[in-house]
């Protein structure tokens, strides 16, 4: 219950008037909404950085599966010293065209989306097969590279010649695509995990 001999109070009446903000407050209310858009650029650059990054990777992975793919296929010296007579290189050979393939149709699917910016797949659905596979190849190339690699040694201590040579080569260019795809691979985990789901 209220006390009748109480003055009432009004805030109004006896509050007194507020001072208008002072400059250091509008300041600090304007850095907030400069730091919000400092954050989305540093953001759009940093996505930017990682599909150019993730274009030149694949890039590189191409060129070293396509020079895997040729020296493979031409080390033919007649004899013994043919490609095609062992497992081991075939299945290089085979690795080296289907890495092909797949970064030639990635890099092109990917310089498309970054020069037209438009993608042919959904966000989602092309973040998802980029890292797939970015994974399934590069294991691929791995263990085409480690299946080689004995077959050469061996080769290598009775005799080194052009065919060891060019069988180390194409080897080499196998692994090097996979360190390529690897770091792809990593890049596409980063998109994936940074999609939003809602």
């Amino acid at each position: 219950m209220s006390n009748s001999h109480e003055p009432t109070h009004t805030p109004d009446a006896a509050s007194p008037p507020k001072a208008p903000k002072s400059p250091a407050d509008v300041e600090t209310a304007t850095a907030g909404v400069g730091a919000g858009v400092s954050a989305i650029t540093r953001r759009w650059q940093r996505e930017d950085l990682l599909k150019k990054g993730s274009v030149i990777a694949r890039g590189f992975a191409f060129i070293l599966s396509l020079l895997s793919f040729i020296i493979t296929a031409s080390n033919k010296h007649g004899g013994w010293e043919n490609f095609d007579n062992y497992e081991e290189y075939r299945y290089l050979l085979a690795i080296a065209i289907l890495s092909t393939l797949y970064t030639g149709v990635q890099e092109l699917r990917h310089v498309n989306a970054v020069w037209n910016a438009n993608q042919i797949l959904d966000q989602r659905v092309s973040a998802m097969v980029d890292f797939v596979g970015d994974q399934v190849v590069a294991y691929l190339l791995i263990s085409s590279v480690s299946a080689g690699i004995p077959m050469t040694n061996r080769m290598r201590e009775g005799q080194d010649n052009i065919f060891t040579d060019s069988s180390a080569s194409a080897i080499s260019m196998s692994f090097f695509a996979f360190l390529l795809l690897a770091i792809s691979a990593m890049i596409s985990g980063y998109k994936l995990s940074t999609q939003s789901y809602i």
